[in-house]
């Protein structure tokens, strides 16, 4: 039993850094059902499906030809104007601090709140951070970056506004990024892949999210061509790994799977907001990959879910924000029905 006396974790604090750790999870809930239901992580619990891969992904260091090829099918993929203009990269976590140092120490904006990252590294960088509400706001920052969708909370920003503040960026020295690590599951009207061209913007795609193979280490940065190679100077030869550069090629050129997999991602997220309103709790915002909640009993609902042996993804700097992803099988939609059906009967704010 404890007492009062004694000191007691801080659920949301243990595991705000990121999701996905079900070490932190076990630690914290150490009475909790197993086998946990990771709901942290925002990945697309529908991954592209395995396949055997030739030994020589293993063997041998990837050609340049076949990476050339790799970035071919990104940028078709994703709407840049030539594979020239594509960094392959072994996810786009690996791109952030070459990306930071593309402009010499100064000011760093970030419209937040959002990925945490992303103020880590830039500080990292020699940039001095600040956090900031509104992407006019971004204007005169010698580093801008923003999020779209946003993470955690799904924020759109349109099209239009970023390609403008970009132009207005690069006018006076300055890089704007945004990082697109969403975009493939919402309408690609709000991407600005294809406008990188203009120069002064750097865009992050992640492919392990939606194919859900985050442990495959792939992800690119889309930038005008004088960029694009500076990056891939710094990154060096062989950047990607035979068997990621091998998933890349297949899945991105799997338009019928992307397809699919995007109708049932979107029925995956209603049915989720159907169990979170029958819950009682308030509406949600987020992308189809998962709903971010904002409210006083967040701290609680942490807590019960992982009583049950279900993960989600807290957040220290906001105590009062949960974010949930989708469970990946029938059992796992189950379990979390009957956590939030308890949930319901349980006295919280």
């Amino acid at each position: 039993m404890t007492t009062d006396m004694e000191a007691k974790p801080n659920p949301v604090a243990a595991v705000a850094d990121h999701g996905g750790s079900l070490e932190r999870a076990r630690a914290l809930f150490p009475q909790a059902p197993e086998p946990w239901v990771d709901l942290s992580t925002g990945i697309n619990p529908h991954s592209y499906p395995l396949f055997d891969l030739p030994a020589t992904a293993f063997a041998r260091l990837p050609e340049p030809a076949r990476l050339d090829e790799l970035a071919g099918q990104a940028a078709a993929a994703y709407g840049a104007p030539s594979s020239h203009c594509v960094v392959p990269a072994p996810g786009t976590q690996s791109l952030l601090a070459h990306i930071a140092r593309l402009v010499a120490p100064g000011r760093a904006r970030i419209l937040g709140p959002t990925y945490a990252e992303h103020a880590r590294v830039a500080a990292l960088a020699g940039h001095r951070v600040e956090e900031v509400g509104d992407i006019a706001a971004l204007e005169g920052a010698d580093l801008g970056i923003l999020v779209n969708p946003n993470n955690p909370d799904g924020r759109m920003t349109a099209r239009e506004p970023i390609v403008d503040m970009a132009a207005r960026m690069q006018g006076r020295g300055g890089l704007l990024v945004v990082d697109e690590a969403f975009m493939d599951v919402t309408s690609d009207t709000h991407s600005v892949a294809g406008d990188i061209g203009q120069g002064g913007l750097v865009v992050l795609r992640s492919f392990g999210k939606f194919f859900g193979l985050a442990g495959i280490r792939l992800g690119f940065a889309l930038t005008a061509e004088p960029l694009a190679e500076k990056l891939k100077d710094e990154l060096g030869p062989w950047a990607v790994s035979g068997p990621a550069l091998e998933y890349g090629l297949k899945a991105l050129g799997d338009s019928d799977w992307q397809r699919a997999n995007r109708q049932r991602l979107e029925v995956d997220a209603a049915r989720l907001d159907r169990l979170l309103a029958a819950a009682g709790l308030p509406q949600s915002t987020g992308t189809a990959l998962f709903r971010f909640l904002r409210f006083a009993g967040a701290p609680a609902l942490f807590d019960h879910l992982g009583r049950h042996g279900i993960m989600t993804r807290a957040f220290s700097a906001m105590p009062n924000a949960l974010r949930i992803g989708l469970p990946g099988s029938e059992s796992e939609w189950k379990r979390l029905a009957a956590a939030l059906e308890s949930y319901r009967g349980e006295p919280h704010e």
